[in-house]
């Protein structure tokens, strides 16, 4: 076999392997973040979960800060075009007639399919991004990756809510957002209040149910519906 055939396979198994540990080291750092925040992991914890040496993750990033970035981007991307792609297609669907609870679906529903589908590791990433949603390093990441579909979210509230107040609109986003990061935590206090009746990670439940619950406080915030 030609030497150089020989160099180029190699050449790719190498960055085959090189590609596999960058993966392996976001999926463990991944669900450490999504357990303990940014202050409660080390990259030696990070580490210890991989099997590997702290000078190894040194090689591949920086700092925790900038893996912690990594990790939050890795599937941002997704999600995020995932969910622009779907309001779009919803928006050309409703022509002039969007309704705020057919802008929800596409919103919250795409979201909700991405983690059941994706198994444990997207239901990971769904913890990290709740528990860091409410620290100063995740919003400032949440303003990077996803301003563009939460704007055209509301592009199409403004359209399907004429005569609503931007302040109303907003705080309707505001209301959405919150009960989807709840959710998305995963806490377990839903399970042990009802019983058991309702689970904190039954994603399918709670898809068929949102929407349609946001879709009436909006409603609630309405024109007539506020005490000013």
């Amino acid at each position: 076999m030609p030497d150089g055939a020989t160099t180029g396979r190699s050449r790719k198994t190498k960055a085959q392997q090189r590609a596999q540990t960058v993966e392996q080291i976001l999926d463990a750092a991944e669900f450490l973040f999504s357990k303990n925040g940014l202050t409660g992991v080390t990259l030696r914890d990070v580490a210890h979960r991989v099997g590997v040496h702290t000078t190894l993750l040194h090689y591949y990033f920086d700092d925790k800060a900038k893996l912690f970035e990594a990790v939050f981007a890795r599937r941002a991307g997704v999600t995020s075009g995932r969910r622009v792609a779907a309001l779009e297609r919803y928006e050309a669907e409703a022509g002039d007639h969007p309704t705020v609870e057919g802008a929800l679906h596409a919103f919250l529903d795409t979201d909700f399919d991405l983690y059941i589908e994706g198994g444990e590791l997207w239901m990971n990433y769904a913890a990290f991004c709740a528990r860091v949603s409410n620290t100063p390093e995740g919003a400032a990441l949440l303003d990077v990756h996803f301003d563009p579909v939460v704007l055209k979210l509301v592009g199409i509230l403004r359209r399907a809510l004429p005569g609503y107040s931007e302040e109303d609109i907003f705080w309707g986003y505001h209301f959405v957002t919150g009960a989807l990061m709840n959710t998305l935590a995963r806490t377990g206090r839903i399970d042990r209040l009802s019983g058991g009746l309702c689970r904190s990670d039954d994603f399918p439940a709670i898809k068929a149910r949102m929407a349609r619950f946001m879709a009436q406080g909006f409603a609630a915030l309405g024109p007539q519906g506020v005490d000013r």
